[in-house]
């Protein structure tokens, strides 16, 4: 069978696009990093998804880039946002070249094992304007993956795929009900509290999202009560 490797940060993008590599018919490698980030929550989710898709094969790689700091995911000296996206803002929250660095390591991954496709959730639509979460950079990267690899010299270097990079957050959530990714299972939330925040920029998308298609179960607390104030308005 042809084999992929998935980025699973254990959010719901990467779940949803590793339930979608399977479902195109290949050999999921799942890939999550530990790169310093402020909490585990996501680690320990990834884990939780790569048993419930029934991933045979999944790599947890350090890569520590909390070192050098520059964002509030991986010092805990800085502030997470809270106040809702902020137009033409790139929030503290983007850490400095983490898709580029996660990219290179899947890219040699993928040529070890003889790996066809690297699968990414990458989103350009409902996102917090991440330079790395681009098609433009997608598509400067995979020139890159064509130059710079035995296998890119030999004309068959892995296909960067981001099926999710022009989907709303209200399709991706469709998509992941639509393939049975376990949606609850999933962690989004910037903070590791024992429940998801609700109020960062990652909470409010995916609140916003999962009411809109009818899931409001699915969502943060503070989305449940957010969905309940305005029920009893229109009501």
């Amino acid at each position: 069978m042809k084999k992929a490797v998935v980025l699973l940060s254990g959010g719901l993008d990467s779940a949803t696009t590793t339930a979608i590599a399977r479902a195109d018919g290949y050999e999921v490698i799942a890939l999550s990093f530990r790169y310093g980030q402020r909490h585990q929550k996501e680690l320990q989710a990834a884990k939780k998804i790569a048993r419930a898709l029934n991933i045979k094969e999944h790599l947890i790689v350090d890569v520590n880039l909390s070192q050098w700091g520059g964002s509030s995911l991986t010092d805990e000296s800085l502030v997470l946002p809270q106040d809702g996206l902020q137009p033409d803002i790139i929030p503290s929250t983007y850490v400095p070249g983490r898709n580029t660095v996660f990219i290179a390591l899947a890219l040699s991954l993928a040529e070890a094992k003889n790996a066809r496709a690297i699968y990414l959730g990458i989103n350009a639509v409902d996102y917090s304007g991440y330079p790395d979460c681009r098609p433009e950079y997608l598509e400067a990267y995979q020139k890159l993956a064509n130059l710079s690899s035995k296998v890119g010299i030999e004309g068959k270097a892995p296909q960067l795929i981001a099926p999710l990079v022009r989907d709303s957050k209200v399709d991706i959530v469709r998509r992941a009900l639509s393939l049975g990714v376990p949606i609850a299972e999933t962690w989004s939330c910037y903070s590791g509290g024992d429940e998801p925040c609700g109020l960062c920029d990652s909470c409010r998308i995916r609140d916003r999202a999962l009411i809109e298609v009818g899931r409001a179960d699915l969502a943060t607390s503070v989305g449940q009560e957010l969905f309940n104030d305005i029920a009893k308005i229109t009501n």
